[in-house]
């Protein structure tokens, strides 16, 4: 024990030398370290999902913004951005994390604890409206939540409501000239939840109240209308933007690559208490106690989350105008929709994914008239993707189709080309849903979609169309070769496109006429392709000369 203190010093002082040399000298000596590339997944020009060795995408200014709030209010104490090669965590979240992805991360946001989830795969998960709803009120949409809440981040003006031609409106107050332009022809659509609360994103206009398509309006004399900063939008875009820089990688994520269509749930009411209870925990925040889809969230949803009271679902294998069949609703339960405020929901167990299911059929009589079901359609196996396929299918955009009209592209009018913006059709302005909300026609190059990425997914709404809302079953109009042929060009206008910025990425031609290949294989991100050795993979030789294998 003489020399205890002397060797305590020395072991202490080596045990620190050891861990800087460990976790800092040794990383950075690694050229791994250095890389600025990722394995991303791509959709080729044959609507085909493949990994590619590609550079990660610096933050834009605004991410930037949203980094710095980020790192200001202490959200990375409790959320890490690491999915470890370790415990199942890629089938959890989602790839495992590349070098590459923090290239651009001054100073590193790894963290250690996860209080809430993890949020290196977070991006795109949810919408927008869904994280404005989150932070300025995380318990809106996570009843149990225990993150605080962020009000400063938003500017809030109470607006008080007279009469006018029978109908509730705003008096004429200057507190709301000072939060929107009242540019005279623009309408913003002001949606109070029950409690008299408002979300308003746009500020460049005449906010106008209506209470008509709410079936539960507020009975209070002031509506409180908030409205996000610049601040809050940058803490929005940088979430977005967080495992993005892996491209369409969540369109190739098995454990929520649902394809089951039909199956029954016996009915018990344990079962129904069960779904009940998960639903509480996990739904009412936007679909509302009553079902009615006007829970507290909802004011901040665009498109609205689903009114339950009426067993009208869009996404179903059953002819136009029937109830879906209970393999539909744990499609969309476990995949979510893509694009809206509807999470996917893989990570919960799967008894309580059916639990709910029957639960939500106790919100509508419709489930128990026989005369709403009918059988399955007919779903066959796609034919193979081909250049002249996809040529067929544009000519039945314009033409049979027409679905220009709403979701915009090429069309043709008297004989006429023209070229409408993506998702702004001549009738995009003025859709709405059978309640009376406004819809939004999908922009089809975003890669984007509600029904799902492959392409018997879009066969299926060709085929079946979305109840509840203006997009019609194409059974009758056209052929099954025609709906495929359609179905294919939709996917193919999302070819090498950045789903995130929405703009194509930088791939020479040379390597994407590679990457069309249908011969060329990348299973999974850890063998994604190597642009560098294209000629190779022109060639024709052995993967293994063209694949980069990722450690």
């Amino acid at each position: 024990m003489r020399y205890a203190k002397t060797v305590a010093v020395i072991a202490g002082f080596g045990f620190i030398t050891l861990a800087l040399f460990v976790q800092g000298l040794l990383p950075a000596l690694l050229p791994e370290s250095r890389s600025e590339t990722v394995s991303r997944a791509v959709r080729t020009r044959l609507t085909e999902l493949k990994w590619i060795e590609y550079p990660a995408e610096n933050y834009t200014e605004l991410e930037q913004l949203g980094r710095q709030v980020y790192i200001r209010e202490g959200c990375w104490y409790c959320h890490s951005q690491y999915v470890r090669p370790v415990t199942g965590e890629d089938k959890r979240w989602g790839p495992v994390s590349q070098a590459g992805e923090y290239a651009f991360d001054v100073p590193h946001l790894f963290s250690t604890r996860r209080i809430g989830p993890d949020l290196t795969r977070v991006g795109l998960k949810y919408s927008d409206h869904w994280h404005l709803a989150h932070h300025w009120n995380p318990r809106l949409v996570v009843p149990d939540s225990n993150m605080p809440s962020f009000p400063w981040l938003y500017d809030q003006v109470m607006a008080g409501l007279e009469e006018k031609d029978g109908k509730l409106a705003f008096k004429a107050d200057p507190a709301l000239r000072k939060i929107f332009t009242f540019k005279e022809g623009k309408e913003i659509l002001i949606l109070p939840n029950t409690d008299g609360l408002a979300f308003a994103r746009e500020r460049d206009g005449v906010p106008v109240l209506n209470f008509d398509p709410l079936p539960d309006p507020p009975k209070t004399k002031t509506i409180t209308i908030v409205l996000p900063t610049r601040e809050a939008e940058g803490l929005v875009a940088y979430i977005q933007k967080l495992g993005t820089n892996r491209g369409q990688w969540r369109d190739l994520f098995e454990p929520q690559r649902v394809f089951v269509s039909q199956f029954s749930v016996p009915e018990s009411e344990d079962w129904i208490a069960e779904g009940k209870e998960v639903y509480l925990r996990r739904c009412v925040g936007c679909h509302g106690p009553k079902g009615d889809g006007n829970g507290p969230a909802a004011t901040f949803m665009n498109p609205r989350p689903r009114d339950f009271r009426d067993a009208v679902f869009k996404f179903r294998v059953t002819p136009s105008g029937a109830l879906p069949t209970e393999g539909d609703l744990y499609r969309t339960i476990t995949r979510g929709i893509r694009g809206t405020a509807m999470p996917p929901w893989h990570e919960i167990p799967e008894k309580e994914r059916l639990a709910v299911i029957l639960f939500v059929k106790t919100f509508s009589p419709a489930w128990k008239d026989k005369n709403l079901k009918a059988a399955p359609i007919s779903l066959p196996d796609p034919p193979p993707p081909s250049e002249e396929l996809i040529a067929q299918g544009e000519k039945v955009y314009i033409n049979e189709g027409r679905c220009w009209n709403c979701h915009g592209g090429p069309g043709m009018k008297d004989d006429k080309p023209f070229n409408y913006p993506w998702g702004l059709g001549p009738s995009a302005p003025t859709l709405k849903d059978d309640w009376g909300f406004p819809l939004l026609a999908t922009d089809f190059t975003t890669g984007i979609f509600k029904s799902g990425p492959d392409v018997t997914d879009i066969f299926r709404t060709m085929s079946t169309g979305l109840n509840g809302a203006a997009m019609p079953s194409f059974a009758e109009n056209l052929t099954a070769e025609q709906r495929w042929a359609i179905s294919y060009y939709i996917l193919s206008l999302s070819a090498y496109i950045d789903p995130l910025h929405r703009k194509k990425l930088q791939i020479p031609e040379q390597v994407k006429a590679a990457l069309d290949d249908p011969n060329l294989k990348t299973p999974t991100w850890r063998v994604a392709f190597d642009p560098s050795k294209v000629e190779t993979a022109v060639a024709g030789e052995k993967p293994k000369n063209y694949l980069r294998i990722a450690e």
